[in-house]
Parts: C-alpha cells; structure tokens; sequence
C-alpha cells in the first residue's frame, strides 16, 4: 500500500484511514481517490472491519482537488463512483480544511465530526468551474438552496461551529477532541449488527438516490464541458501563477 493512505487499527472492527498527502494539504489526486477507493473496497470485503473513520491531519481533512494535476490530465471521476459504493457506514473526521473535492468526500460519509474552527467550502467557481462529485447535490439537501447557492456561487465557506448548525456536520467539537468523538462514534457502529447497519445505510441513501442519481450525472457532464471553457483554463493558469484570473466569460 503507497503511503498516500495510512490504515491503523484502533479497534478490531474499526479501521482508521488517513488521507496522506500533508505537504499539498492532502489535495485529491487521481492516483489518492484510487488508492483510497481500493482501501475502502478491501475493507468493505475482509470480514472484520465494520466501520470507517476517514480522516487526514491537524491542518487538513482534504484541501481539494490536486489543480496542477487537473490542469495536466483532468479529473477521474468514476473512482467517486466506487467510494459511493461502499458498504461499511463511515464517519469523517475533519479539522482544518475541507474545501471543494474534501468537502464533497466528507459529506459523501455516513457521519461527519468537524473541528469548531473547520474551514468547509466549495469554492470551485474561483478556478471558472464547479463542483462535480457531489457538491451542488449533496450540499443542497444537506443545508438547502439558499446557503447552498451562497456556497457554491459565491465561495462563503462555513465553520465548523456553522456546518453543525446548518445540518452539515453531526458535530462540532474543539479540535484535539475530532478523532475520539469519530473513533467513539465508529465503536458505536461497530457493535451494530453488521448486515443491519449496511442495510440501514443503504435505505438510506436510496431516499434520495432516484433524483440524485439523475442529477449527480447531469452535474458531472456540466463540470466536463466547463473544463472545457476558456475561463476554465484562465482560471487553472491562474492559480498556477498565482494571480487573479482574467474571466472572457468563454
């Protein structure tokens, strides 16, 4: 296993995943949601793990997609689809940053605990794109249209103390106190029956499944014809350089 994803065993039936990539604020490469996929379907089928936690470190849960990456070969976005696919209830663990891809992970969890001074956005429309793994969706039937629009046009990030109290985050805690309030939560799980937490899960997705199915796809091939745009590209050179990007609306 590459150390871009560190499993530990707190608890027999519990596996902790960290996120590892602490020098690019753990940004989501292609080659990170692969191995992080593969983690998550090799847990799911060994037999002793019931629940997840997913976490990263103190200054990041995931700060996005990896930008250069993206601007050299694009996203692959079908390895979300085998994150969805996950049968074990996970629990997200997150402190410091969780923006764009790293908030549309965390809210693809079962649960989330956040840091009260979390940082959690989808800016994405900076860089003349938007989000396609979840975020317009999911972050809308999490905190409805209007903070979702605010969100996702205009970039307003939320605390943490903000994500709980808008039905984003489970709970808000001080940020030493993140991985053992999610630890403790995945104990909880673990000592479920099996085979009733996965189908509770899965009841419960499919309570928005038939339209966000629908919709998430609709979402994806938006966000793949807008990397296509000019202002995409102005907006992914941009950041590279380091300057404000010069939108053509294009």
């Amino acid at each position: 296993m590459s150390d871009l994803i560190v499993i530990e065993r707190p608890h027999e039936h519990v596996a902790l995943v960290r996120l590892n990539r602490p020098k690019v604020l753990n940004a989501l490469s292609n080659a990170l949601a692969k191995q992080l996929a593969e983690t998550l379907e090799r847990l799911d089928a060994d037999g002793v793990t019931r629940a997840v936690v997913l976490t990263g470190d103190d200054r990041a849960f995931a700060a996005g997609a990896d930008i250069a990456e993206i601007a050299a070969e694009g996203p692959r976005l079908e390895e979300w689809d085998r994150l969805w696919a996950t049968g074990l209830p996970i629990v997200a663990a997150v402190r410091g940053v969780a923006l764009g891809g790293g908030l549309e992970l965390a809210m693809s969890c079962d649960l989330m605990i956040v840091a009260d001074d979390a940082r959690l956005g989808q800016p994405e429309i900076n860089l003349g794109v938007m989000p396609g793994a979840g975020g317009t969706q999911r972050l809308t039937r999490a905190v409805g249209k209007t903070l979702a629009t605010e969100m996702v046009l205009l970039g307003r990030e939320l605390s943490g103390r903000e994500a709980e109290q808008h039905g984003l985050a489970n709970r808000s805690v001080p940020a030493e106190r993140v991985l053992p309030v999610a630890l403790e939560l995945a104990k909880q799980l673990a000592k479920r029956a099996p085979g009733a937490v996965r189908a509770a899960k899965r009841a419960i997705a499919q309570a928005f499944e038939q339209s966000l199915h629908a919709a998430l796809l609709d979402e994806r091939q938006a966000f793949y014809t807008l990397l296509q745009t000019a202002d995409a590209r102005e907006g992914v050179t941009a950041f590279l350089d380091k300057r404000k990007p010069v939108w053509q609306a294009r």
